[in-house]
């Protein structure tokens, strides 16, 4: 069945505003946390080590969700009550957990429950998005256009996030932080239900059993190729979030919070633009080159982009625009490496539906979203423990202090921005050292442990994709 216009761009746009909500949380909420709570530092390594439980669960609750979407019979359709009612519960709770702020230990406790419901709720939209996609089309250049283009809208919402709070928060982050998280909350909400209500579906046959957990499990077991390309991508997301994790405290290390702001702008202009062109970019170089061959070429780029970065303002000079080529082409590599993978992730399912005679995309495709989630929660871990050992999140708790006195009205914006970046220039060489090697040893580490992976491993190159397109095609 060709895929109408209809379906095509209403799943497509629809990325906007969950990626934006998805943004806000996994780049700007452990900042807010950081930069507008007053807590200790066992306090704030009680909620990283909460947040990384609840990404753990969460990873696994995608396995979860993907069987309950398998099993659900609605007359609207296996995804689309999922997709609209996970993006209403996570508007929500995006709102609370920028607007309720009790102190000490009762805002831990808060944090945790809430963070596991924003995980919990999110999993529900996440899931059903993502598997609707295989079942859109089995086709290998309408599936790569479809990802093509619905990636662009991926970062379109992510850039309207990253770019746009940098910018807002410095001198006023309380009410900042407020105010975009209820905007994201209906832009979330809005850019869903034109997915829900525009998609169509098409009809599959049902199961003639309900799936259980034991036979989850069976389907990742004898799917070689689907474990192979699931433990990959989890690496690769390492590599991917971590420098978006560090990224802010990197900027206000190195030039100061009053001056951070713009230059993070930039920096995640030039994150917009190569993860943009390269998503737009990725249809066309896959019609040229084979994934082998991507992949390669990615992995080299990358490899000299963080060598660079390591080496910034130390042997490189300490110039915004090397600084800024140097961002747009690890991004731009990044991003298409990740739609390779995801590719690479989606190709398991004819895999599996020709060994075994059955069609799993719910299940299957969870994994893409179980990878992102448990990365998300290793992430997290090392950040907090980089943060907690190089002393910089000690300094950073003066600057929360300010903003505090902000919200309050103790003090203006402009007297928070001149003490904040004397708080800054206390921070030591040693300090700002050991913070960079994070930022750029762990996601070296992850990047090579990942390529060598699907080098050794995978082995649903484009002609055996194209093989058991056949055999399906021919069988039906």
């Amino acid at each position: 069945m060709e895929l109408d216009a209809r379906t095509k761009w209403s799943y497509c746009i629809g990325a906007t505003g969950r990626d934006a909500a998805y943004a806000l949380v996994s780049m700007y909420l452990i900042l807010y946390v950081q930069y507008t709570m007053n807590l200790t530092s066992a306090q704030f390594a009680v909620i990283s080590a909460s947040m990384v439980c609840c990404m753990v669960w969460d990873a696994v609750n995608d396995l979860l969700m993907g069987i309950i979407i398998e099993n659900a019979k609605f007359k609207m359709g296996k995804f689309k009550p999922w997709i609209l009612m996970g993006s209403v519960l996570n508007a929500i709770i995006i709102v609370c957990l920028f607007t309720i702020r009790p102190s000490g230990w009762g805002f831990v406790v808060f944090y945790s429950i809430f963070y596991l419901l924003w995980g919990m709720t999110y999993t529900m939209n996440d899931i059903a998005y993502w598997g609707v996609l295989p079942s859109l089309s089995s086709n290998p250049s309408t599936r790569d256009s479809l990802v093509t283009i619905m990636s662009i809208f991926v970062c379109i919402g992510q850039f309207a996030v990253a770019g746009v709070v940098p910018v807002v928060i410095a001198g006023n982050a309380v009410m900042a932080y407020r105010i975009v998280a209820l905007i994201v909350a209906i832009c979330l909400v809005l850019f869903q239900f034109l997915t829900g209500f525009g998609i169509r579906e098409r009809k599959r046959e049902e199961l003639k059993d309900k799936l259980s957990l034991k036979d989850m499990f069976n389907i990742f077991k004898r799917n070689d190729q689907l474990v192979f390309s699931g433990i990959a991508s989890i690496f690769f997301n390492i590599t991917c979030n971590i420098l978006i994790i560090f990224g802010v405290n990197f900027f206000y290390i190195e030039y100061g919070y009053s001056e951070s702001g713009n230059l993070v702008f930039y920096f995640t202009v030039m994150y917009g633009l190569g993860m943009l062109i390269s998503q737009a970019s990725y249809a066309g170089i896959a019609k040229h080159f084979n994934r082998k061959t991507i992949l390669k070429i990615c992995f080299i780029a990358l490899i000299i982009g963080y060598s660079m970065f390591l080496m910034f303002g130390y042997i490189l000079p300490k110039n915004v625009i090397l600084l800024n080529v140097v961002g747009f082409m690890i991004f731009f590599f990044q991003g298409l490496m990740n739609l390779a993978i995801v590719v690479m992730i989606n190709n398991t399912i004819e895999y599996d539906e020709v060994r075994y005679n059955e069609r799993h995309d719910s299940v299957i495709s969870a994994v893409r979203s179980f990878s992102v989630k448990l990365a998300g929660g290793i992430n997290q871990g090392l950040f907090t423990l980089v943060l907690i050992i190089s002393g910089i999140y000690v300094q950073s708790q003066n600057i929360s202090a300010l903003e505090i006195k902000v919200n309050t009205g103790e003090i203006t914006s402009a007297q928070a921005l001149d003490t904040a970046n004397k708080y800054l220039e206390n921070i030591t060489l040693t300090q700002g050292i050991a913070f960079r090697l994070g930022m750029v040893l762990i996601p070296v580490i992850a990047l090579v442990v990942s390529y060598v992976i699907l080098r050794k491993k995978y082995i649903i190159d484009e002609n055996k994709y194209n093989e058991l397109v056949s055999e399906l095609k021919a069988r039906q």
